[in-house]
């Protein structure tokens, strides 16, 4: 019997180990072969930062036999570069699958890094451009407007004189996410072979979705695509309200992607609005039927609508920048999703139970009943809040706090909820903040300035 047991457990390293392999991509975003070498020794040097870095703080949390904080895991996270700034952004963006304390305290992971060197951009862009920088943009602006974690961006101008913004892939980007992933996705294995309990595949398809998430900002092709793809979507609608910028492909690779530049303000710059001479609430719900009509109309929905990525124009309009990340959903998974945010806000316990089941993903039957007890047990603790105000904002917490919650109770029952979900409610976060800013005191649900497009 301990046979058998041993070489089951061996066969599920193996398959991890197999599948690990396999969430490295044989080409990088360009199609360029990549050798085995190549990843070898970046991914040998990776590994020895991740150990340095990791190895002081393991052993000390190891000898006073506890678990690291919140704060200490946020630490380091950072402390570890790209990969795991994005995976506590990730955290920090999903109440209904982490605990509270660290939604909380991730949303403290750094949002900015140090920029490269101009001489290392222009590297970059010849390289990838195969061609002199000079014989694409008149002007380059050698300080950079912006630095994420896997690209910067710079003002530039083309040679036939229009206004971009050029966005520069750090070196060896790909690389590092893909050991760091499959690293992740190695321990995730064996921790849920190991503890007892563990629902299989939980924690390892969402690093999965993760990984292909991330690999995805990384394919800049991919990305420019994407705004033709819904600018394309807004002429066939018509929609003059908002605007998605042009990407140049004379000027754009697989590591640099050149695309109109918009001035314009963050959608949350209140002396922007001021200045406007425009109503700003009508400009976010512009923006909100915008997004809502991409969920049945675009092959795609934009899925990082944070207040740097809607921009609004000197005239009212919206521009939706930055499309490296976006999601997919069936019709019939939003008109689930709906449905659930719908109960939430007229507090239909049993329609939120239905909802929650049918959004999910779960290998065993849901009692229903017994689900629908919880979550009005739960609502029952909110100190009889009014029905249409569930989704505002709750001790300066707001939908956060209350979906966080509710994510508790689908854990127990075994519900795990898709990437798609996890993306759709992220930006219901961010819009629902936006209203508190823009329209305060309209609803979501009610106002008949909002469009859901549901047919």
């Amino acid at each position: 019997m301990a046979k058998t047991i041993s070489a089951r457990v061996k066969e599920n390293v193996m398959q991890a180990a197999t599948k690990a392999r396999s969430l490295s991509a044989a080409t990088d975003t360009s199609g360029r072969r990549i050798s085995i070498a190549e990843f070898g020794v970046r991914g040998s040097w990776r590994v020895l930062q991740t150990t340095v870095a990791v190895y002081p703080r393991a052993m000390k949390w190891l000898l006073q036999r506890r678990q690291p904080t919140p704060k200490e895991l946020r630490e380091l996270f950072e402390s570890l570069g790209a990969t795991y700034i994005k995976f506590g952004q990730f955290i920090a963006s999903s109440p209904s699958i982490f605990p509270k304390e660290y939604v909380d305290e991730f949303q403290l992971c750094l949002d900015q890094t140090p920029s490269l060197p101009f001489s290392k951009i222009r590297q970059i862009v010849e390289k990838d451009l195969g061609k002199p920088i000079s014989t694409v943009y008149s002007e380059f602006s050698e300080t950079a407007l912006a630095s994420a974690s896997i690209a910067q961006v710079h003002a530039a101008t083309l040679l036939t004189g229009e206004d971009v913004v050029v966005k520069v892939q750090k070196p060896g980007v790909h690389a590092i996410l893909t050991t760091d992933m499959n690293t992740v996705y190695l321990l995730v294995r064996l921790f849920e072979l190991i503890l007892p309990n563990t629902d299989k595949d939980a924690v390892a398809g969402l690093v999965e979705e993760m990984y292909q998430s991330m690999i995805d900002e990384c394919d800049f092709f991919k990305e420019a695509d994407n705004l033709r793809e819904f600018r394309r979507f807004l002429s066939d609608s018509g929609n003059k309200v908002v605007m998605a910028p042009k990407p140049y492909t004379n000027a754009s690779g697989a590591r640099v992607l050149t695309m109109e530049r918009f001035y314009g303000a963050a959608l949350t710059n209140e002396t922007a609005m001021d200045k406007g001479g425009f109503d700003p609430a009508n400009s976010l719900f512009n923006a909100l039927n915008t997004w809502f009509a991409s969920l049945t109309q675009c092959p795609f929905f934009h899925a990082d609508l944070h207040s740097g990525n809607l921009m609004i124009m000197p005239d009212g309009k919206v521009g939706f920048i930055d499309f490296g990340m976006v999601g997919r959903i069936q019709p019939e998974a939003w008109q689930a999703i709906f449905s659930l945010f719908m109960a939430i806000s007229e507090q239909n316990y049993r329609l939120m139970a239905e909802s929650m089941v049918s959004v999910g993903i779960t290998r065993e039957k849901v009692n229903l009943d017994a689900l629908t007890k919880d979550i009005s047990s739960l609502f029952e603790g909110l100190n009889a809040i009014e029905p249409q105000r569930v989704l505002e904002n709750r001790n300066g917490e707001g939908i956060n706090s209350l979906l966080t919650e509710l994510g508790d109770i689908a854990r127990k029952y075994g519900i795990r909820f898709p990437r798609a979900f996890t993306m759709l409610l992220k930006q219901f976060l961010y819009f629902d903040r936006y209203m508190e800013l823009l329209a305060p005191g309209a609803d979501i649900f009610q106002d008949e300035r909002v469009d859901f497009y549901l047919n």
